[in-house]
């Protein structure tokens, strides 16, 4: 009888854990760049450098000396590309682990250069205007201009600008 007991408790312990057991997948975050309204999709093909990327694992995929292979940046001859202006093909149809599969297709499909309707990116495009600014002292100033006192600063001791208190002569 003791067995048994042990064993419908085994059962419902079992079945309690389950009921509340979650099952968590963790996705990778689409990057800034990538175009909004597309969160669930895993790759985009980027025509004007004929690579995917893989949004689960932030990788990019490219051909390279004759094998397809995962990176975490493009190529150096892209190192110019910018990937915020180059337009996105959200493969919204596709599942699996190689979505190079299709790459004859899509590069007939989408050539060089292919712009289809407007994209928006999923985040702002970096700041490059204050490439010449630097922090300082929690202020932003150029970095050309100096920290040091202005001329005809007559606060300094040894300079003569600063007149005391004394008595008039």
């Amino acid at each position: 009888m003791k067995t048994i007991k042990l064993l419908i408790a085994g059962f419902l312990f079992f079945i309690t854990a389950t009921a509340f057991s979650q099952v968590t997948i963790v996705l990778g975050t689409p990057p800034a760049w990538g175009p909004s309204g597309y969160n669930s999709v895993q790759y985009y093909y980027l025509p004007d450098v004929e690579s995917y990327y893989d949004v689960h694992n932030s990788r990019f995929i490219y051909y390279e000396k004759g094998a397809w292979v995962r990176r975490a940046n493009l190529p150096y001859r892209y190192r110019s590309y910018d990937l915020y202006s180059g337009y996105k093909v959200v493969m919204t149809d596709y599942r699996g682990n190689s979505p190079y599969v299709h790459f004859k297709e899509y590069k007939v499909k989408y050539k060089k250069g292919y712009k289809g309707p407007p994209q928006k990116s999923i985040g702002p495009k970096p700041d490059h205007k204050n490439a010449g600014m630097k922090q300082q002292n929690n202020r932003v100033v150029k970095k050309s201009s100096k920290m040091g006192p202005s001329k005809g600063n007559g606060n300094k001791p040894g300079k003569g600008g600063a007149k005391g208190k004394g008595k008039n002569k």
